[in-house]
């Protein structure tokens, strides 16, 4: 792989801006720390990376004052039906409640010692910011579409299947790269792209193509992880200072810290972005109005439009946030012909132009247009019993709209 100067000549040749370089690390070393980290994720009941080591900053706003706030019945919501939901919140293991309703919060509920300025773990809720990022990139010119092959980004790909990979592909999961796994085996690619403090060289030289782009829907933390390499070399900034400045500070919202493979090294961009439960709020509100925030648009015209647009491949998924879609009982992450966990849906979403953001830990932020409405639930995994409803946790607070106060047509 070029790198150094031969990359920055690379990336000339190719109207790119100079990628940042990552500090140098001997193979013997990278793969020392590969299998202490392997180790400590098994002995991790969780199964994930036993701690997120090391972390870099990522900037928000300055001043990143909190969001206005307002009496639910100002704003046509029942309160006791928060009041219930607080309860079912607070019972499921969370650390934030919070609900947007035309213009305000009507609800800021903080559990288990943690506050507004509480860095949250976000697990998948990142996937989403990875396309408000690609989207960001896109309207400043530095990407030129979600058709655009990546091989433009990773020049390694040229001459590869994976050259026909194209942007859209690594928001949509259909890369055509391996699907999420697992396997104690410290040799398998999903380890190492996820843990290996040389992470980048495992996305280019090691993680498998097993389909062609774009034919089939595979969900893949290493595909996600892929789009902090492509903004690094689109634009020239790391993946936090570009998501701070290009997207959280002109939001008002929240910085936090990110979890990059060694220090100076690539982001994790699909797992392991902490920021406080309103930063998150403010990314849904983003969405909620279409691209745009204080007067000002930040995502191309009709970008949000497609990121709710779902695939033939999977009809619950669009780029990086999840879609109402037709109705089913259980909705999982992986290939819907594929057996695997899936979530809990007991009725149909009341609102068929319902958004969110899903995360590992049913961890939600949904965002229903039709009401002006934004819903967020974070926290650890709830308790088994009784089993977390996605569908429903939503529907209970749309029931409590006040009649005739939003639009709501219902999912098929």
């Amino acid at each position: 792989m070029p790198s150094g100067p031969l990359l920055a000549l690379v990336a000339a040749a190719l109207g790119m801006a100079a990628a940042p370089a990552y500090p140098p690390i001997a193979p013997a070393e990278a793969e020392r720390i590969y299998l202490e980290r392997h180790r400590a994720m098994l002995a991790n009941p969780s199964g994930e990376a036993a701690s997120y080591e090391p972390l870099e900053e990522v900037p928000g706003a300055r001043r990143a004052r909190p969001l206005p706030v307002a009496r639910p019945e100002s704003r046509g919501l029942d309160p006791r039906v928060l009041a219930e939901a607080r309860a079912v919140a607070a019972a499921a293991n969370s650390t934030a409640f919070l609900v947007w309703r035309k213009g305000a919060l009507v609800e800021a509920s903080h559990f288990g010692g943690t506050a507004r300025e509480t860095l949250l773990v976000s697990r998948s809720l990142a996937k989403p910011l990875t396309a408000i990022a690609i989207g960001r990139a896109i309207a400043l010119g530095r990407i030129a579409s979600l058709d655009q092959p990546v091989a433009d980004f990773l020049p390694e790909w040229r001459g590869t299947p994976k050259a026909a990979m194209r942007i859209r592909h690594l928001l949509d999961m259909r890369s055509g790269l391996l699907a999420q796994g697992f396997s104690p085996t410290p040799g398998d690619p999903w380890s190492r792209a996820y843990l290996h403090p040389a992470h980048e060289r495992v996305l280019i030289e090691e993680y498998p193509l097993t389909d062609p782009p774009g034919s089939i829907y595979e969900y893949a933390n290493a595909t996600s992880d892929l789009v902090a390499l492509v903004i690094e070399r689109a634009t020239g900034m790391r993946y936090a200072q570009f998501v701070g400045r290009e997207v959280l500070a002109p939001i008002g919202a929240a910085g936090g810290r990110v979890w990059v493979n060694r220090p100076g090294g690539l982001a994790h961009s699909g797992c392991c972005i902490l920021l406080p439960a309103e930063t998150w709020m403010r990314l849904a509100l983003l969405l909620k109005d279409d691209g745009r925030a204080n007067g000002r648009r930040l995502l191309p015209e009709g970008y949000v439009t497609a990121m709710r647009t779902a695939t033939a491949e999977n009809p619950h998924y669009g780029l990086g946030v999840w879609v109402a879609g037709p109705y089913v009982e259980r909705r999982g992450f992986a290939n819907p012909k594929r057996p695997a966990p899936k979530v809990l849906h007991s009725e149909p979403y009341l609102a068929a132009d319902t958004f969110l953001f899903d995360g590992n830990a049913n961890q939600v932020v949904y965002v229903v247009p039709s009401a002006d409405l934004v819903v967020l639930r974070t926290g650890n995994p709830p308790p088994k019993q009784p089993e977390w409803d996605n569908a429903l946790f939503l529907n209970r607070i749309l029931k409590g709209l006040a009649p005739g106060d939003a639009r709501l047509v219902a999912q098929d």
